[in-house]
Formats: C-alpha cells, structure tokens, sequence
C-alpha cells in the first residue's frame, strides 16, 4: 500500500471503494491526508493523530485516536491493538464516519446504522472485553462533563454512576441489592439507543461529522 499514488485513477481504489464505499476521488484525497499526518510514511502512530489541532481539542481525542488502532474497527475477526497502520486499516476506520448515501435501501441504511453502533461502542469499550463497565462509562462522562468545565469531576462521577444504574435497570431490568452490574454489552446497547431516538441519531450524527477534523 506504501507504492499507492494520490491518483483516482490508480487500480487499487476500486478495490479499496468496494471495501470502503468512498468515491475514487475521496480516497485520492484521503491518501494525500494520510501521508501529510505520517510525514510521507506508509504507516501512521498514535503521535501522528497528536500533531492534529482540531482533534486536540476535542473532550473525548483519546478515544479517537484508539479507534483507529483497534482490530475490531478494520478486521472482524480480530481483536486487540496495533502500535501502527497503514492506509487501507485508515480508510477502514474513517469509513464509520462516513454519512450513508441517499441511494442506499433501508436494509442498508440499517446495516450501516449498525456498523456505526458497533464502532461507537468500541471506542468507548477500552479493554476489548465486549463490556462498556461502570469504570469505562464513568471515565466518558468525565471527560465530557468535567473536561468542558461545566461540572466537577465529582459530579461528573455521581451522573455517570446514577446513569449506570439507569441502564441496568432497562437493560436487565429489576435487580437486587446486592447485585453487580457488570456492564453494557453490545446487544443491551443497541436495546438502549432503539429505546432512545434522540440519542441514537445524535450517535450517528457524532460519526458523521467528527471525521471532518481528521481531514482538515
């Protein structure tokens, strides 16, 4: 992938667009942003997404940048972490971001939906456990309440536990006192975000547009 030229034209891009769903053209583009952020290397590191400004203002970067390092967001069959990509694993990821096309059919808009939960669920997911744990969920919260300066880590701290407990409750439904939550799967996720569609479309929305900083 390190020979691929920042041409619409290069044989590769209509493989990569069968994987990806970006226009030859967009990927022309894509590959000429990811050779800016790794200096004209083949592979990219976590320091490349450091050196990006509008990222380093965003409350939840850390859990950006680890999405683009997760197996499970360029290989299904794979978990983990990598120390470092090349353009297709890049493409890969950046395709979540990307907004569905309007010629798509509803099982396809549902499909691509889903694959946009998933990948949510794994940059909030940090261990690769398949469970988003009250620690997990807590340190989300913080980082986007008290990080912004609105409310005390704290408080951050008792919302996140208050709205732990409220997911328990929907998604196991009555529990005893002495029992553990041990977290959100995926499946108790997506029960989530179905029973709340102000929250489901503003995930969505989330992955459409956050991208654009990568791309700047």
């Amino acid at each position: 992938m390190g020979t691929l030229q920042s041409s619409a034209g290069h044989p590769l891009y209509t493989e990569l667009s069968e994987k990806t769903g970006f226009s030859a053209e967009q990927i022309a583009v894509l590959h000429k942003r990811f050779k800016q952020l790794s200096h004209n290397e083949d592979i990219l590191r976590r320091q490349h997404f450091d050196e990006i400004p509008d990222l380093s203002c965003n409350p939840i970067r850390s859990q950006i940048t680890e999405a683009f390092f997760d197996k499970r967001n360029f290989s299904r069959s794979n978990e983990g972490k990598v120390n470092e990509i090349g353009f297709e694993e890049f493409l890969l990821v950046m395709s979540h971001f990307r907004p569905p096309s309007q010629s798509m059919t509803q099982e396809q808009r549902e499909n691509v939906r889903r694959e946009k939960l998933r990948f949510l669920f794994n940059m909030h997911d940090t261990d690769n456990d398949g469970t988003i744990t009250l620690e997990e969920y807590r340190h989300v919260v913080e980082e986007l309440l008290s990080r912004s300066g609105a409310l005390e880590k704290e408080t951050a701290k008792s919302i996140a536990d208050a709205a732990m407990l409220e997911v328990a409750s929907i998604s196991v439904g009555h529990m005893e006192p002495d029992e553990f939550y041990e977290g959100i799967t995926f499946e108790h996720f997506l029960k989530l975000l179905d029973g709340f569609e102000i929250e489901s479309k503003m995930s969505i929305r989330f992955l459409n547009v956050d991208a654009t900083t990568l791309c700047k």
